[in-house]
């Protein structure tokens, strides 16, 4: 029965996640983006606790893919980010 409410939550989550961000003008992706690189980071961190806690093979295994996919999203939310900035820096006069 904890399963049920557990895959609900996941759920109602996505679909929330979802409409949230489709209702985002696209002006605001990017600085939306950088702010959340510090929730990634956050993931990350319980991501490396719940690789490294040795509680079962499958926890060690959802762990590790959890690792690596909230490094490749802070990692790339830093370089959308950088390369919007760059968009705002100033040109050589030439």
């Amino acid at each position: 029965m904890d399963t049920i409410y557990l895959l609900f939550i996941v759920l109602l989550a996505a679909f929330l996640g979802f409409e949230l961000i489709r209702k985002v003008p696209a002006t605001l992706h990017t600085p939306l983006m950088s702010g959340s690189n510090a929730i990634s980071g956050i993931t990350l961190v319980g991501a490396l606790v719940s690789a490294g806690s040795g509680s079962g093979m499958l926890t060690t295994l959802l762990g590790t893919a959890a690792v690596a996919l909230a490094t490749i999203n802070v990692v790339g939310g830093y370089l959308v980010t950088d390369r919007m900035l760059g968009m705002f820096r100033k040109k050589d006069g030439k």
